[in-house]
């Protein structure tokens, strides 16, 4: 893929995430970003909590730290497994 072409998908990304964001944040204030008003459904914390703990970086960083502790973290491993069912 030539830079040309890469740099504009970015531009292109950029400018529909402002967009998205200008339309739906017109009413927003630190409680509706923070708290989302106390009124967030449970599965839409629970798909982000979910979301967050399968982020990019843990599939980065996690081999290695299991190697470095000796496979302990499957323990965790085997708490998010029951925790999301």
């Amino acid at each position: 893929m030539s830079p040309l072409l890469i740099l504009g998908i970015f531009l292109i990304y950029t400018t529909v995430l402002f967009v998205v964001t200008f339309f739906t944040s017109r009413k927003a204030n630190s409680n509706t970003f923070y708290l989302g008003n106390r009124v967030s459904p449970w599965f839409v914390v629970a798909y982000g909590m979910i979301g967050a703990s399968l982020s990019g970086v843990t599939f980065m960083s996690v081999p290695g730290w299991v190697k470095e502790t000796q496979f302990s973290y499957m323990v965790v491993v085997f708490g998010y497994l029951f925790g999301y069912l």
